[in-house]
């Protein structure tokens, strides 16, 4: 028989045993400012080395204006000072997916995310509770998380004695909402850089080819005849690099975002399926 203590309006609401998780986003915003340090450390010094052209530019300084790069690679140098912050752009593209693939990866869990729910729901048909959670430190993950804080309530709720069914069920949903709101930042953080690289990265390699073609046109209008022709072609080839880096960086990060977000779009579905199975499965066994 269904407990008739007289209530009014919503349910009284325990504390909560979901914690908030403390951390700091600084790191994540100095990442891609030291990532472009390297890129230009990369571009001035490691393409930009004076071995690697016929006549380098012995006063160095921010931009030596080196000339005739021996190697293939070495043409990526004479692309302009676009060049190292396009670099910088691929290597925080690199940083946030190794980030975000390691952080995905442990909020998936263990094990199959579907698999664990079925075993939940197995063991609060047989009102094992306990078995329950003991499956949730197993699982670990943000579904384990949201699962356990539910379970903890739900385990509460069993022995509470001043609430109507409605009122449990209804801290037991709250108990999942607020530990679900903890754990989806933590899936969604940085996520951000990729997509703005994925757009930016392309207008900067535009940027790039453009200065360069505007130098070239304008070395073939000051000298003429045709050692100016190839220079322009020079010019163009390597304004060209630009475009490629801008590109090829943008085309990861769109791959990589969508990847990521397809995989927290499915850890997302299980956070969801584990709060409709706990309070239905405490509706169906505690009336």
């Amino acid at each position: 028989m269904a407990e008739t203590k007289p209530t009014a309006g919503a349910a009284v609401k325990s504390p909560s045993s979901a914690q908030p998780k403390k951390s700091s986003n600084s790191i994540s915003w100095l990442a891609p400012l030291l990532c472009i340090v390297f890129g230009y450390v990369i571009w001035r010094f490691v393409l930009g080395a004076p071995s690697n052209f016929t006549t380098p530019d012995p006063n160095g300084g921010f931009w030596p204006q080196h000339k005739g790069p021996k190697g293939t690679l070495t043409k990526m140098y004479e692309g302009g000072i676009i060049v190292p912050i396009l670099i910088g752009c691929f290597l925080t593209v690199l940083t946030f997916v190794i980030e975000r693939l390691l952080t995905v990866s442990k909020a998936a869990g263990t094990g199959s995310i579907a698999e664990f729910v079925r075993t939940v729901q197995f063991h609060l048909a047989n009102k094992d509770v306990d078995k329950a959670l003991a499956a949730c430190d197993k699982q670990k993950g943000s579904v384990g998380n949201v699962m356990k804080a539910g379970l903890k309530k739900y385990k509460e709720m069993i022995t509470n004695t001043e609430l109507v069914t409605e009122q449990k069920v209804l801290n037991i949903q709250k108990e999942v909402e607020e530990a679900t709101a903890l754990e989806l930042p933590m899936l969604e953080k940085n996520l951000v850089f990729l997509s703005t690289i994925a757009s930016v990265a392309t207008l900067l390699g535009l940027l790039g080819t453009v200065m360069g073609m505007i130098k070239s046109f304008s070395a073939l209008g000051d000298e003429g005849g045709g050692d100016a022709a190839r220079e322009l072609s020079k010019g163009i080839s390597e304004a060209l690099f630009n475009t490629a880096l801008g590109i090829g960086t943008s085309a990861i990060a769109i791959i990589c975002y969508n990847v990521f977000t397809t995989r927290i779009d499915g850890i997302t579905y299980g956070i969801d399926e584990s709060g409709f199975t706990l309070t239905q499965s405490f509706a169906a066994n505690y009336k």
